[in-house]
């Protein structure tokens, strides 16, 4: 990422004590930022930062980003990534999924005004819903239930990406909105309800492997060093309209579940169970955008990927950590 605006750019990160927004903070901090990270650790880990400590451009303010955000410094870019994000989470913080998307993005563009600072927000596929056009393409509305179990996360995300836009139009904010796909890499939380990370561990202990429905759903896997490389170009971007980013590749449930068992080496068998309520039964990004704006498109092999993803769960495994 460009130092184009000052020497030495300042940017904030809140929910940077989380699995994205951890990576996101390694990266700034590898071209050259000043970062500052702001997480109320609801589902955040300082463990994702602790190897960041000490570090004279580095600093980790423990805030709930609901309420009001004092900060006295210079702030070129502010990375809005705080918000519970798996269906575990959302589903059991069904109140504060709303309040970040609806307060928290709020206080964050008052902040971007205030400091004129480039704001990007962390939105996600989910705002899609169960959608009836695939692949997704930026320009598509969705289809959502806004008052099923999942809307408080989707419906908070789609408030935010109308906050954001507001904030664009009504006072010339330097705004930006990606649309996150499934995102999979170290310091996911072993039990977030995500595929990814529910899949490794039951595979690593050798227990059933939970498939919900029949496996037939599809997904598309990015790995998070892509992810993030992609964020990055979007915020040294003009474009204030959402880009999707996320993996192109499309697969199965079940024959993801089947990668995961034979890359661990484990002879776990599959357990379907009842699909949950509105759960999607396809994503897929179209990327054509990114590709076009931005000269992205991930890199990393899925298999490569995985690897580097088992690695850390298996050393959490022996450490005594899932």
């Amino acid at each position: 990422m460009a130092t184009s605006l000052r020497e030495q750019p300042v940017s904030l990160v809140t929910g940077g004590a989380g699995f994205l927004g951890s990576h996101l903070c390694d990266h700034l901090l590898s071209k050259g930022h000043r970062v500052i990270a702001m997480d109320n650790l609801i589902t955040g880990n300082v463990a994702n930062i602790e190897h960041l400590a000490g570090r004279e451009d580095f600093r980790f303010i423990k805030h709930d980003v609901t309420e009001y955000i004092f900060l006295p410094d210079r702030l070129d870019f502010i990375f809005h990534f705080a918000s519970p994000a798996s269906p575990i989470d959302y589903l059991e913080l069904p109140i504060q999924t709303l309040k970040v998307g609806a307060l928290g993005t709020h206080k964050t563009l008052g902040l971007a005004r205030a400091k004129k600072a480039r704001f990007v927000l962390a939105s996600t596929s989910e705002v899609y819903g169960d959608p009836l056009i695939h692949p997704q393409p930026e320009s598509y509305w969705g289809n959502v239930n806004p008052i099923g179990p999942r809307g408080v996360y989707d419906e908070a995300k789609r408030f935010a990406e109308a906050m954001t836009m507001a904030y664009c139009r009504t006072h010339g904010v330097d705004t930006k909105i990606v649309r996150i796909f499934n995102t999979y890499g170290p310091r996911m939380r072993p039990r977030d309800g995500r595929v990814v990370p529910a899949f490794i561990t039951e595979a690593l202990k050798g227990e059933p492997i939970t498939v919900f429905g029949d496996g037939r759903q599809t997904r598309s896997f990015c790995f998070v060093t892509d992810l993030i490389d992609g964020i990055c170009r979007l915020a040294e971007s003009d474009v204030h309209d959402p880009v999707n980013i996320g993996n192109p590749h499309e697969m199965t449930v079940l024959d993801f579940a089947q990668a995961i068992v034979r890359l661990c080496g484990s002879r776990s068998q599959i357990a379907f169970r009842p699909l949950p309520v509105d759960d999607p039964k396809v994503r897929q990004p179209d990327i054509a955008r990114a590709r076009q704006i931005l000269k992205w498109e991930p890199r990393v092999p899925l298999e490569e990927g995985l690897r580097r993803t088992i690695d850390y769960f298996r050393a959490l495994l022996e450490r005594g950590r899932i």
